[in-house]
């Protein structure tokens, strides 16, 4: 119902009568405007949320609560998760309800399979550009040298690119130690001949000892080059540019040799583009009504994505400190994701 002066049956009383009518009216407001809420979230219910133990999907998993429940009236609650713990859950248990940042390539047959038996959805590429991998050098080295395009062109140019420790040689500094892209990053510096265009490769020990690497680079505007993936603080820090490849991804030869440590005779490959989705039970789907079309169209670019980062890293902020200065600066972003009414809502409670 609607009420305003002039309704057929509302009368402008004065006096003792007004005032109790007044406050007979605020009353019934109040209890119609609790009632659409309280069925609001009755429509949504509590909903699960993944909070996974990297930054950008932390900062998501925020972005979702905080919408999903001064937006949409749910009962949202985060729930630690990781990737593949994550996923079998709710492919066995149907729990928790969203997975905001899901990487799905090393999971792509069980999840197509519970797809396909309606157990769950990808509601939306939550990275628009996907997770990207590869070689990047300083945008200023690319800015002074519009001709290194490619791998190729940088590995023509070791003086560019000097080793730390042997100014003569070229560096191609390579993924921490343990993790598979030291392993692809390896097999490329061996398909890209980097050692018979003068280039040495970097063992950079940890990701504290690579991001150190691009830091120190960037003071001193001296040239770097090596791998490195978005999105991620440090590309929000520092504008780098990622090389191209020159070849189209072989999945095949991918998998047969770039991620294998004993394969002999590797051959140029490029990166895969990660496919990260919004993963969603199917109960959510049907129960969440509004709350779930949020997330078919809530996405975001890597661009966005390295910048926020950027600014939590600088500020040492949380997940939840992420989200509130995301919803506060990037309004042109996150009010294409909902309605006028529910932006309103999220306005507000900020």
């Amino acid at each position: 119902s609607c009420w305003h002066v002039g309704a057929p049956g509302f009368h402008q009383p004065t006096g003792e009568s007004m005032t109790i009518q007044r406050k007979w009216l605020i009353g019934a407001v109040s209890a119609v405007a609790m009632l659409g809420a309280g069925q609001a979230a009755a429509k949504c219910g509590t909903v699960t949320i993944a909070s996974m133990n990297w930054q950008s999907a932390e900062v998501l998993a925020e972005i979702d609560k905080f919408i999903l429940s001064e937006g949409y009236g749910c009962k949202a609650e985060l729930v630690p998760g990781d990737t593949m713990p994550t996923l079998t859950s709710m492919m066995e248990k149907g729990q928790p309800d969203v997975a905001p940042e899901s990487w799905i390539n090393a999971v792509k047959e069980p999840l197509g399979k519970a797809v396909a038996e309606g157990r769950l959805v990808m509601s939306t590429m939550a990275l628009k550009d996907g997770g990207v991998e590869g070689i990047w050098m300083p945008k200023y080295i690319a800015d002074k040298h519009p001709e290194i395009k490619t791998i190729a062109d940088a590995f023509k140019r070791p003086d560019l690119f000097p080793a730390p420790e042997d100014k003569s040689k070229g560096a191609l500094h390579n993924c921490p130690s343990g993790w598979a892209c030291q392993i692809n990053t390896g097999n490329a510096f061996k398909a890209w001949g980097g050692e018979k265009n003068g280039f040495t490769l970097v063992d950079t020990g940890s990701s504290a000892g690579l991001d150190g690497s691009i830091a120190k680079a960037y003071e001193r505007k001296q040239g770097w080059l090596g791998y490195y993936w978005a999105p991620t603080s440090i590309l929000g820090k520092y504008e780098m540019v990622k090389l191209d490849e020159g070849v189209k991804h072989d999945a095949k030869a991918w998998a047969a040799c770039n991620v294998k440590e004993d394969c002999a005779n590797p051959q140029k490959n490029s990166w895969p583009t990660a496919e990260v989705y919004t993963v969603v039970t199917t109960r959510f789907q049907k129960q969440g009504g509004d709350a779930y079309n949020y997330l078919t169209k809530r996405n975001w670019g890597n661009q966005t994505v390295n910048t926020l980062l950027a600014w939590m890293s600088d500020n040492q902020a949380t997940g939840e400190d992420g989200a509130i200065h995301f919803l506060k600066t990037n309004e042109s972003v996150w009010t294409n994701w909902v309605s006028a009414d529910v932006a309103k809502k999220v306005k507000a409670a900020l």
